[in-house]
Order: structure tokens, then C-alpha cells, then sequence
């Protein structure tokens, strides 16, 4: 470097000290910059990280809108954004140090409809808002900059839980939030605390916005749309939701609200609380968009004590023994049917699905090994069952003659019936009693299979995913009410159904339009089944398959002349049997009934 070099630098350095030293007026501060350190140490907790230092109104790095809005949290705006990151082996929650907010959810255990990363949440089609009130206007969180900061905590079980803490801080006081997700869970618990700035917020309670577009995680769309919709429970443990029409929905909750789900399918996103929510409106609607299943939204207030308040969020699957595990009531996100076939499924369908899978991985063959449990523990119903329909059928001479001598008197004919079945010693129900009672395990499964996340993309013979119809041929037209596919499992669903109603029929004493409806019922379930998940069409058809075979047993050990022959016993036995007070009571009542229709 010459001598000419060197006098201009130092000429040019003097100008610039002389200028900041006599014309500056003030020293410029950067912006709060992000601080990330991880803490291995179990238990260990955070370190506490610094106030800024407070910022001039005139500082050229703040415009007066901003000073004007935001007052002293200005210098708090100013700051870039980055993510941090909170993961365990079932999701992954991407969080932005901008106001806490959470960009995306990733659950690890599942697939999208094309196969890649199924993203629960992200910040394209979902936002969250927390907004306190100010004395000076409504302030987003989402406006301000924090500092972050990781550890890792473990408890005496050895369980580890991963925690986030940002915090934005100046003279006048400090916000902290605080997120931890612990291992093995779906549940990221958030809570927030704010120390002085008296002056600056106002009111006991923060508002939280929320609104999401769901994508379509599932191939058949219109099946995703029906049983998808916004859930929520009151603290006085009432469950609702805004059904599941496509028609837009609102609400406004007068009572509190213990949380809030967008409830999918298959998945579900929700706000939790320990206390309560306040001033919940709820609303959804259904999109054009076939990228997306529903757009939902909700507001609520959230209490705050002391300057503090804590919530959780859920982002998972909806698994019923998981979802019963998190908070009162939020098992109800599973549609497990009507409270008369619900128990079926929520106490013994769920605990045979977990069972088998600890031992087989091909959820074919755990329907089938389903269907033949339930089977074995309804054989004595079905057997029953049999034995009345073949008492009835024994005796079908008697019932023919006294059609003929009273046919054109029913209610003579229902009497005189009545004491035939007293003396022969038959119920006419004996047979119709057991397969009432089977009927909650056949309903159940019609609610079990479709909300199945079990079957998800679970493939089984041609069929793909067992959650889906199984398309064995696309149809170049629609037919009303069937669709443009034909599923095959449901075919020979609906073929087994005509064989055992044909069988069926040659052991009863059916006869007429009672008989030919066993044929027609088929058929018309074949259109309702046809885009129903295969793993439903699959199951019913297994089902028929096996109560063939039991009954094509039974008929082998039961001989029709022993069942005579016990009918013949109970004639003699019975003849000189007192009516019972019911039988005479019943008697009495038909009486009556004739002669009042004879006045």
C-alpha cells in the first residue's frame, strides 16, 4: 500500500468517526437477533435471556407507525424469522420464533394420498393468531420476535420431553411461551406468561383465532367430506359438533368450551384446555377446491391468571384408545355409532383389533380371525336360533290345517295359534330372539370399519386400501345410486347374502313377499355398499361365509325327526297344563279386542 493509499483511508476513516461523533443522533441498534442453545442435562431448565436494551423514538431502524402501534414492544418487531423444530417418533411441529406461531405439522407414521410426508397442518392453509388487548389497540403476537430457546427435560420413568422456549423481552417487562412435546405423544402443550408491561396490556383474557383448510389426505373425497366436521366439548361434558352437511355452518357456544377439534377422517387437529374456553364461534364450510376437504374456523377467548395461561394442542390420528387418553370426552372424534351398538365397538371390536395386531400384520386376516371370534362366542345364539326355526318348521302341518279351517278369521286364528304353540311347547320367537340379539355386531361394524384408521392404505388381494372401496373395474358411466366402479368384495358380499337367504328359507316357514324381501335386501345393500370401505364389504362377506357353515353343521347333527319327537312329548305333557296368567291374560285381551270389533 503507497503512502497516497494509506492518507485516504485514514482521511476517510476520520470523516466517518467526525460525522457518527457530531451529526448522529443516536447509536443505531440492530435488530434482535436469535439466539438458539440446547441443554442436554435432564431437568435443566432454560437460561433466561437478556432484556433488550430500549429503543430512542427517533432510532432511524423505527418508523413512527410502528412506535405508534406498538409503543414499547416496537423494538420487538423488528427481527427476521426462523423455525425451531419439536419432534419424537409419532410428529414433527415446525415453530416459528414470530410470534410462537406453528408453521407445520408432520405426522411420521402415515402417508399422504400420493405417498409422501403427510403434513397435518402448515402455515399455507392454516393460521393461529393469539391476540392480547391493549390499552392502545389489539396486539398479535404474531407481530413480535422472540428469542429462542431448546432443552430436553426427562422424568423419574426416563421419558424425555423436548422443549421450546421463546421469549421477547425489553425494559418494561417480558413475554415467555413456552412448548414441550413429550415422547410417545401427539400433544404439543403450550403455555404463556407476561411480567410487567401493566401499562400496556389490558383485560384478564387473550383471544385465539384459528382457521384451516384441510387437504385431502384420502383418494375417495366424497367419503372424506362425510365424515369430516367440527367437534367440540363443553365443560358440562356435552358433546356436538356442526354435522357434516355441505351447506355452511356457524355457531356461537353460550356455555364454556373444554376444546375444540377439526375432526377428519382420519386425523384431527384440536385446542385443549384444562380450565375453559369463553366466547367460542365456531363455523365451516365445504371448498370448491377438490385439494381440499373443508374449511373450518374458530375464535375463542382464553382466561388468563396472574398474567398466565397454558393449553394444549392435539395433532394426530384418531385412534380411539389414543384419543381416550388425552382429555374427558375427546374419544367422541371417533364416530363409534349409536349408544345401542357403540359399546360393540369401543369395548370389544377396539380390544380384538389391538390384540391381533401384536400378532399379525395383514389386517385381511384379522378380519377373518374377527369374524370367526365373534362367531364362536355367538354360536350358542345362533344355535338357539336354528332350533326355533326348525320347532317352527316341524310343526308347519299344524299351522297349515288351522289356516284352513280359520283363514278368514285372523283374530280367531291368532288364538287359536297361541294355544298351539302352549301345547306343543314352541315359541314363535324362539328363533327371531337370537338373532336380535346379534343384530348390535352386525350394525357395529357398518360405524367400526369406516372411521378404521387400522385399514388405512392397508392393502389385502386386489384390493389397495381397505379403508377405500376396492375398485376391481372402473366403469366408463355412472349408474344412479351405484357409482362408476364396480367393488368386488361387495359382489360377493351381496352373492353369499342370496345363497344363505336361500338356504335359509328352506328352514323356515316364510312364505310370500316375507320371503322373497330376503332376496331384495341384498341387492339393495349392494348399491349402499358399493363405495363403502372393501374392509366393511370384505368383513360382512366372511361373515355369511361363516354362518353357512355353522348352520350347514348344525343341520347335519340336528335330525327334524328327535325335534318331532319332543313336540310330540310336550303335546301329551301339556294337555293338561294350566294356562299361565299371561297366556290367559293374553287370551283375555284378543277376546276383547274381537268384540269390540264386532260392536
Amino acid at each position: 500500500m503507497d503512502k497516497n493509499q494509506a492518507t485516504g483511508l485514514i482521511l476517510f476513516a476520520a470523516v466517518i468517526l467526525v460525522y457518527s461523533i457530531f451529526f448522529a443522533s443516536t447509536p443505531e441498534i440492530p435488530p434482535v437477533e436469535t439466539e438458539t442453545t440446547t441443554e442436554t442435562a435432564a431437568g435443566e431448565a432454560p437460561q433466561p435471556v437478556a432484556p433488550t436494551e430500549p429503543i430512542a423514538q427517533n432510532d432511524s431502524t423505527l418508523d413512527a407507525d410502528r412506535v405508534a402501534k406498538f409503543g414499547a414492544l416496537a423494538s420487538l418487531t423488528l427481527g427476521e424469522e426462523e423455525l425451531f423444530t419439536l419432534e419424537n417418533e409419532q410428529i414433527e411441529v415446525a415453530i416459528s420464533n414470530q410470534g410462537g406461531a406453528i408453521e407445520e405439522v408432520i405426522l411420521k407414521e402415515y402417508k399422504s394420498r400420493d405417498e409422501g410426508p403427510l403434513v397435518l397442518f402448515d402455515e399455507e392453509t392454516s393460521t393461529m393468531n393469539l391476540i392480547l388487548p391493549g390499552t392502545d389497540g389489539a396486539i398479535n403476537l404474531n407481530d413480535l420476535y422472540f428469542q429462542a430457546n431448546t432443552s430436553t427435560s426427562e422424568n423419574e420413568e426416563g421419558q424425555s420431553t423436548s422443549i421450546l422456549t421463546l421469549q421477547a423481552s425489553t425494559e418494561s417487562g417480558s413475554i415467555t411461551q413456552t412448548f414441550s412435546l413429550a415422547e410417545g405423544s401427539y400433544e404439543v402443550k403450550r403455555t404463556l406468561k407476561i411480567d410487567g408491561y401493566q401499562n400496556i396490556f389490558s383485560g384478564g383474557e387473550i383471544t385465539f383465532d384459528w382457521e384451516d383448510q384441510i387437504r385431502a389426505h384420502e383418494r375417495d373425497l366424497a367419503e372424506s367430506r362425510r365424515q369430516t366436521q367440527l367437534n367440540y366439548f363443553t365443560n358440562e361434558g356435552t358433546y356436538d359438533n356442526l354435522g357434516v352437511g355441505d351447506d355452511s355452518e356457524s355457531e356461537t357456544i353460550e356455555e364454556p368450551v373444554k376444546w375444540v377439534g377439526f375432526s377428519q377422517r382420519f386425523f384431527t387437529a384440536a385446542i385443549i384446555t384444562e380450565q375453559e374456553f369463553q366466547n367460542v364461534s365456531i363455523s365451516q364450510s365445504t371448498p370448491t377446491d377438490s385439494s381440499f376437504v373443508r374449511n373450518m374456523q374458530t375464535s375463542l377467548t382464553i382466561p388468563m391468571e396472574n398474567g398466565e395461561l397454558a393449553y394444549s394442542h392435539y395433532f394426530g390420528p384418531d385412534k380411539y384408545k389414543v384419543l381416550k387418553n388425552v382429555t374427558e370426552g375427546f374419544e367422541e372424534n371417533v364416530d363409534m355409532g349409536y349408544f345401542f351398538v357403540s359399546w360393540v365397538n369401543k369395548y370389544i371390536i377396539v380390544n380384538l383389533f389391538e390384540f391381533l395386531e401384536k400378532f399379525f400384520n395383514n389386517y385381511g386376516v384379522i378380519i377373518i380371525l374377527i369374524v370367526f371370534l365373534i362367531k364362536l362366542a355367538l354360536f350358542p345364539l345362533t344355535y338357539k336360533s336354528y332350533m326355533g326355526m326348525a320347532k317352527m318348521r316341524v310343526i308347519k302341518p299344524e299351522i297349515d290345517e288351522l289356516k284352513e279351517q280359520y283363514g278368514d278369521d285372523p283374530t280367531k286364528m291368532q288364538q287359536e295359534q297361541m294355544k298351539l304353540f302352549s301345547k306343543l311347547g314352541v315359541s314363535p320367537i324362539s328363533g327371531c330372539l337370537p338373532l336380535l340379539l346379534q343384530m348390535p355386531f352386525l350394525f357395529a361394524m357398518f360405524f367400526f370399519f369406516p372411521n378404521a384408521i387400522e385399514l388405512r392404505q392397508e392393502s389385502f388381494l386386489w384390493a389397495k386400501d381397505l379403508s377405500t372401496y376396492d375398485e376391481f373395474i372402473k366403469l366408463p358411466f355412472t349408474i344412479p345410486f351405484y357409482g362408476s366402479h364396480v367393488s368386488l368384495f361387495t359382489l360377493l358380499m351381496t352373492v353369499s347374502q342370496i345363497v344363505y337367504t336361500h338356504f335359509n328359507n328352506q328352514l323356515t316357514t316364510a312364505a310370500g313377499p316375507m320371503k322373497n324381501l330376503g332376496y331384495i335386501m341384498p341387492v339393495m345393500f349392494m348399491f349402499i355398499l358399493n363405495s363403502y370401505p372393501a374392509g366393511l364389504s370384505f368383513y360382512y362377506f366372511v361373515s355369511n361365509v361363516v354362518t353357512f357353515g355353522q348352520q350347514a353343521l348344525i343341520k347335519l347333527f340336528v335330525d327334524d325327526e328327535k325335534i318331532r319327537k319332543k313336540v310330540e312329548e310336550n303335546k301329551v305333557k301339556n294337555a293338561t297344563k294350566k294356562k299361565s296368567k299371561f297366556q290367559q291374560r293374553l287370551e283375555d285381551a284378543m277376546k276383547a279386542a274381537e268384540a269390540n270389533k264386532k260392536k
